[in-house]
């Protein structure tokens, strides 16, 4: 799917590599991947103002959302994909007072990573092509309790967009919440296409299990194709949110800002003093106050030495996170899509 871009007052088109990029701009853009799905990715470049998307790999510039952007030239008869519309529906449905801290922006995040992180590079299934979550069983796996919260809150927006699917719809809005919240332009491309039945479930345990050590974070992330830089950076996400004592039994936030983006989670789970906490639930560990708290799975990346190294690099470098964690959100949004050839 290949488009042409103009940039205002040239008559010159060009091929150029873009990423998504909404139109409030924050501090860091996207940078290198380190290699697999994702390789392409440090050949992507920001953009100047006027500069209207497309290239050989589809990736879209939704700077201009309010200029109708398409990203593919529309068929006689075909409905106007206009990707900078949803996006800006999405961020119109972000801000919530009656819910959690204030954003629906984390449950999104949390939706498109667990519609992605199912992927198994040994058997290409599972991933965010397909939006199998819409169905049981898979719906019902306990890692995904809570999010039919998100589900439900995307399907005005699927309603007023029937065009896009609700697998490139669920990974946009992962990729809007984060930079709404503060955090780098994550590259995304649309060409995910929606299954209609039960039989494409991915099996119930493909996701993180926050019990779990150092060594079953390695099998989880490693079975996608994720080395130990990509699995420390996308465990990051947990600068954002929190959890729920009646969905995952775990309670409480990982930073005291939970709707920002942010390299505040590794600098939280390595300069606070992490204590069991004394309760009826699950292990898990609560800093002095009581008022933060960290996963056995966010421990892990303490104790490991080759995880530590990038928790201490992220704590003390937030650009190096957020080049190193927009590439491979991406990445992660990307596996299992079957994209067309380039033109």
């Amino acid at each position: 799917m290949a488009l042409r871009m103009l940039l205002l007052g040239s008559a010159r088109a060009a091929k150029l590599a873009v990423y998504y990029q909404p139109a409030r701009q924050f501090a860091s853009a996207a940078g290198k991947s380190g290699g697999g799905a994702g390789g392409f990715i440090g050949g992507l470049a920001a953009l100047g103002a006027g500069l209207w998307a497309a290239n050989e790999y589809g990736y879209i510039n939704l700077s201009q959302a309010t200029q109708g952007l398409q990203a593919s030239i529309p068929q006689l008869g075909e409905p106007k994909k206009d990707y900078g519309a949803v996006r800006k529906a999405i961020e119109d449905l972000l801000d919530a007072d009656d819910y959690d801290d204030g954003s629906y922006g984390p449950v999104l995040v949390r939706l498109a990573w667990h519609a992605s992180g199912t992927y198994c590079a040994a058997s290409n299934t599972g991933g965010s092509n397909g939006a199998t979550m819409r169905f049981a069983p898979e719906s019902d796996h306990g890692a995904n309790a809570g999010l039919t919260v998100a589900r439900k809150l995307l399907d005005p927006v699927k309603a007023a967009h029937p065009w896009i699917s609700y697998a490139d719809l669920w990974t946009l809005a992962g990729a809007v919440a984060i930079e709404a919240m503060g955090g780098p332009t994550i590259p995304w491309r649309p060409g995910r296409v929606d299954k209609t039945g039960t039989s494409d479930c991915p099996p119930d345990g493909r996701l993180p299990d926050a019990s779990q050590g150092a060594g079953h974070v390695r099998d989880v992330f490693g079975r996608m194709g994720f080395d130990d830089r990509e699995m420390v950076a996308l465990i990051g996400a947990h600068s954002l949110g929190r959890c729920h004592a009646d969905r995952s039994g775990y309670s409480g936030p990982w930073t005291n800002a939970p709707t920002t983006f942010s390299n505040l989670y590794f600098q939280e789970l390595l300069n606070n003093k992490w204590r069991k906490k004394r309760w009826d639930g699950p292990l898990q560990y609560e800093d002095k106050s009581g008022a933060l708290m960290m996963l056995p799975a966010d421990m892990a990346l303490l104790w490991d030495k080759k995880f530590k190294k990038y928790v201490e690099l992220y704590a003390k470098d937030e650009e190096a996170f957020f080049k190193d964690f927009a590439a491979a959100f991406s990445k992660l949004m990307e596996l299992g899509v079957p994209w067309p050839a380039a033109a």
